[in-house]
C-alpha cells in the first residue's frame, strides 16, 4: 500500500502546485502597478488589494496612504513596497485593507508636488475600489514620518488616524537641511502648533530609543505638547533597545492594527 501511494505522491505534488498557480488573481492579496497625473507629469505609484478585491466593485474597505523612507525613492515605483509596510503585507496577503504605495522621485521630499501626487493616489484608489472615505488612515516611516505630519496638516480632518514612525519636526542635526515639516517651519513652537492643529485626529508614534539617524527628541517633545493640548487620543511607543528601524516592529504589532481599524471619521 505504501509502495503503491508512493508512486502517485510526484503527480499529486504536480496537480496540488497546478491549482495553487491557477488561482485567479483576485483569489489572491496582490500589488498592482497605478499611475496618476499631477500639474502634467506622470507618477507611477502601487496599490495593495486585499484577497476577492477587484475594480469598479464597492468595497467600503479601509484605505492607506504609506509614505516610504529615503532608500526607496525613484522613479521604478515598485521599490517603494520593498521596506516597511510592503514587506509585511506580502507576509500577510490576507490584510484586510486597501494600501496606497506612492513615490519621491531623486533626492526630494514629501513635500508639495509629491504630496499632491500621494493624495491624488489616495484618490485614485479610493474611487477605483469604492473604498471607505470615512476610514482613510496615513502612515509613513523616517522621511516618511515627516510626510506624515506634512500631508496630515494639510488637511487635519481628512484622516481617521495616523501612524508615524521615526520621523520628527525639524532638519536631523544638518544633516539633511531640505528635511523638516514645512507646514511649520516659521513657528517659534512647531510641537504646539502641530498639536493644536491635529489635536482631534487619534495619533500613535513610534521611535526606537537608539535611533541614531533620526533621534527620537522631536516624537518625544511631540508627545508632550499633545498631552498638554489634552488630545483625544495621541499615543507614544518608544523601543528601548531599538534603533532607527522601528517600523518592522510597528507594522507586526496586531495592537496598533486593531487600534487603527477602530477609527473612523
Amino acid at each position: 500500500m505504501v509502495r503503491s501511494l508512493s508512486r502517485w505522491l510526484p503527480l499529486l505534488a504536480i496537480l496540488t502546485m497546478t491549482a495553487c498557480t491557477s488561482l485567479p488573481d483576485s483569489a489572491r492579496g496582490r500589488f498592482e502597478a497605478r499611475a496618476v497625473k499631477v500639474d502634467g507629469e506622470t507618477a507611477y505609484y502601487q496599490v495593495f488589494i486585499p484577497a476577492g478585491v477587484q475594480a469598479a466593485a464597492p468595497t467600503n474597505l479601509p484605505v492607506i496612504l504609506f509614505l516610504h523612507g529615503s532608500g526607496e525613492r525613484g522613479s521604478d515605483g515598485v521599490k517603494q513596497t520593498y521596506s516597511g509596510l510592503g514587506p509585511y503585507l506580502r507576509e500577510h496577503p490576507d490584510f484586510p485593507a486597501l494600501v496606497v504605495f506612492p513615490q519621491v522621485p531623486g533626492h526630494e521630499e514629501w513635500s508639495s508636488h509629491n504630496n499632491r501626487v500621494a493624495l491624488a493616489a489616495l484618490d485614485a484608489a479610493i474611487a477605483e475600489f469604492g473604498a471607505d472615505p470615512a476610514r482613510q488612515y496615513l502612515t509613513g516611516m523616517s522621511m516618511g514620518g515627516y510626510g506624515s505630519w506634512n500631508i496630515a496638516l494639510d488637511d487635519p480632518r481628512r484622516f481617521a488616524a495616523i501612524v508615524p514612525v521615526c520621523g520628527a519636526v525639524l532638519a536631523p542635526r544638518a544633516k539633511r537641511p531640505t528635511l523638516f515639516v514645512e507646514q511649520v517651519a516659521q513657528e517659534t513652537d512647531p510641537y504646539a502648533v502641530i498639536a493644536q492643529r491635529l489635536q482631534h485626529t487619534p495619533i500613535w508614534i513610534f521611535h526606537g530609543a537608539l535611533d541614531d539617524v533620526v533621534p527620537p527628541d522631536d516624537d518625544r517633545r511631540l508627545h508632550v505638547a499633545f498631552q498638554s493640548a489634552n488630545a483625544r487620543d495621541v499615543r507614544y511607543t518608544e523601543y528601548p533597545e531599538g534603533n532607527h528601524n522601528a517600523w518592522d516592529a510597528t507594522y507586526a504589532d496586531p495592537t496598533m492594527w486593531a487600534w487603527l481599524f477602530a477609527q473612523k471619521r
